[in-house]
């Protein structure tokens, strides 16, 4: 979110036996509607997402022979893959603030290509845990 504002989620409780738990805000809401939204663009699936209270993680899969994308020109010419990416945040952020009313996501955005299982059994761990550990998270604010 923009200036790491904390207006997706809540996380509420503290441990134990009392497991802390991700409860979503109305912005919250809009944002995984359109994140569910976002597995209607072709090519794309989006396995896991967790919703933080500043911020989303989201897996998203990448199928090459769904994207009818044509390519034609030099080797240059950038790949569907480096483009899908791109199309889906930017849809998703200004599906989000259309029903918003408001800009809330910053501009940029940090992704990474996940290249093997281990790679991906441990970023899977990570969004699935993140709640948990959410004063330990780099974004937490109070």
């Amino acid at each position: 979110t923009q200036n790491r504002i904390c207006m997706l989620s809540k996380i509420v409780g503290e441990g134990a036996f009392d497991v802390p738990k991700n409860i979503l805000t109305e912005y919250g809401e809009i944002a995984e509607k359109n994140i569910i939204s976002g597995n209607k663009i072709p090519g794309v699936s989006v396995l896991k997402y967790v919703i933080m209270p500043n911020h989303i993680h989201m897996i998203i899969a990448i199928d090459k022979t769904d994207i009818a994308i044509k390519i034609s020109g030099t080797s240059r010419a950038p790949s569907p893959t480096n483009k899908i990416i791109p199309h889906f945040v930017s849809t998703f952020k200004r599906f989000c603030h259309k029903e918003i009313g408001d800009k809330i996501f910053q501009r940029s955005y940090h992704d990474r290509i996940i290249r093997n299982e281990k790679e991906f059994q441990m970023i899977w761990e990570y969004v699935e845990n993140n709640p948990m550990k959410w004063e330990e998270d780099c974004f937490y604010t109070k």
